[in-house]
């Protein structure tokens, strides 16, 4: 990484659904504790504080719509200025959350600091690709992409005015095994978004996916991409603590290879944190696994 590294802190858990006993989830503690183990000196990084979000409101699940969608709404524009006014100077962002919407507020602020279309590496085990219609849950945490690439009736597509935050030509899905339809993988599947795995056997290997994702996200007309990492995309075995967890999924070793390439592509603009759960973390095992993944990424 030859460029100098901004943390900002994104503590919000206004974007997913509450615990089982209606507590809402402890994914706002996560910055802090990712802090406490040295993250902002081990990368060598500018540390420009948190972007607190609004008080979580929808504790039931609307009918009609995302959870806290208009609190999200506003958090995604507070989040982008933040982000904006960080990565002045060439600075590289890194985002940490809280859920996945705070993807949209990145997104928003890597178009804004490109000055004009963007690319999206899109990193989770699951689509979230689901709208407010045909969401379980209403956690606009898994309805995320399919915000970012315009599709629903949500306030969220038009972030960026008429046109959405990423077009689908520019967005590749990096390990997804969920197979959840709730998710809206039937729907990314007839989407045109490039999908590739992160684990198993293809012809091409490790390198092979840097290299298809780089060629899908840093060409076209892009002046930038922004990459989206939700921690559960890692095998459970390695990183428990996210509230959803799917079998299987790459280790630490093997994400790296195909992501480093990318973080020190001349165009990537900044990479966010997603989905780390401290509550379900006591002993700081993932924590600690988390800090040397981004270590080794970003420094």
């Amino acid at each position: 990484m030859n460029h100098p590294i901004a943390v900002i802190g994104a503590p919000s858990s206004i974007g997913i659904r509450p615990y089982d006993d209606g507590e809402a989830r402890h994914l706002d503690r996560a910055p802090g504790v990712l802090r406490r183990r040295n993250l902002v000196s081990r990368l060598g990084a500018l540390d420009f504080g948190d972007v607190t979000p609004p008080p979580y409101r929808d504790y039931a699940k609307p009918a009609d719509r995302g959870r806290n969608e208009r609190e999200v709404l506003s958090y995604s524009r507070l989040l982008a200025r933040r982000v904006v006014s960080a990565t002045q100077s060439g600075r590289f962002a890194v985002v940490l959350g809280g859920d996945c919407s705070i993807v949209l507020g990145c997104l928003l602020a890597a178009r804004k600091r490109a000055g004009g279309p963007v690319g999206l590496v899109y990193v989770d085990a699951h689509a979230d690709f689901a709208t407010a219609e045909d969401s379980a849950t209403g956690s606009m945490s898994g309805m995320a992409l399919a915000l970012a690439s315009g599709r629903g009736a949500s306030l969220l597509t038009s972030l960026a005015g008429p046109t959405p935050l990423v077009h689908d030509e520019r967005v590749v899905m990096l390990g997804r095994r969920s197979t959840d339809s709730r998710s809206g993988g039937t729907a990314l599947e007839a989407s045109s978004i490039l999908e590739l795995p992160l684990t198993g056997f293809d012809p091409i290997g490790p390198d092979g996916r840097a290299a298809t994702t780089l060629h899908r996200v840093a060409s076209s007309g892009a002046r930038g991409f922004w990459i989206h990492l939700d921690v559960d995309v890692i095998n459970p075995a390695v990183m428990h603590a996210v509230d959803s967890p799917v079998p299987g999924g790459p280790g630490l070793e093997d994400l790296v290879r195909v992501l480093k390439p990318l973080v020190d592509h001349p165009l990537a603009l900044g990479l966010d944190v997603s989905i780390y759960d401290p509550a379900l973390d006591p002993d700081r095992s993932c924590a600690r696994r988390l800090v040397g993944l981004l270590e080794t990424l970003v420094h």
